[in-house]
């Protein structure tokens, strides 16, 4: 199995990489346009701006071919954090268009409550929504609990691709889903044995 881990300059590529090499794989990490089609699956991880992000993409010409990769051709994808956001079509930070793969926006989260710390960091559960199942979730349940850090969360209007929700004064999406292309919102590499388990699903797609 050959998995690609996009370096655009914005990732926690050497904790996804540890994991991965934990697991018994040896990603390449690459931010070569050319050859992203050449991989069964690909990684994009993420801590950053959005719209610095989306930049550094389009300037390494690796749009058309995470496109082809993705959209065309049918790799099993996996944005992590930044990464996971990246795929939606909008993000108010920076007002920044994206990748345009799902139909939701990225939203800074609302200070209803006066007392939300925002970012959300830290360690929180997830919410699997009702009757939903997907290979990505097998071993794992509501009491699964996973390493945030973000201050902009996926908005979740195209509630179909919404596979579990989490917490944080209220629930916005923590894993979303269209065929292929799986976005989560957490840090699955720095989540432990939960982490773990879901890097191993993903593997299996």
């Amino acid at each position: 199995m050959k998995v690609l881990i996009v370096d655009y300059g914005a990732g926690n590529i050497g904790s996804v990489q540890n994991m991965l090499k934990y697991i018994g794989l040896t990603p390449i990490v690459s931010n070569d346009s050319k050859i992203v089609s050449n991989f069964d699956k690909i990684i994009l991880p993420g801590v950053g701006l959005f719209s610095t992000a989306m930049k550094e993409i389009e300037r390494l010409n690796l749009i058309d071919s995470l496109n082809e990769a993705v959209l065309v051709k049918k790799k099993s994808f996996l944005g992590i954090c930044l990464g996971a956001q990246l795929i939606n079509q909008f993000s108010e930070e920076g007002n920044s268009a994206g990748l345009s793969w799902l139909a939701n926006n990225v939203v800074k989260f609302k200070q209803e409550n006066h007392s939300l710390k925002i970012p959300h960091l830290g360690w929180n559960n997830i919410k699997i929504v009702e009757n939903k199942t997907s290979p990505l979730l097998n071993g794992l349940n509501n009491n699964s609990r996973f390493y945030f850090v973000h201050s902009y969360h996926i908005d979740g209007n195209s509630e179909d691709t919404v596979l579990a929700y989490t917490e944080h004064g209220y629930f916005f999406p923590s894993i979303v889903n269209k065929e292929n292309i799986f976005g989560v919102q957490f840090h699955p590499e720095k989540s432990h044995q939960y982490g773990l388990k879901l890097l191993e699903n993903f593997l299996t797609i």
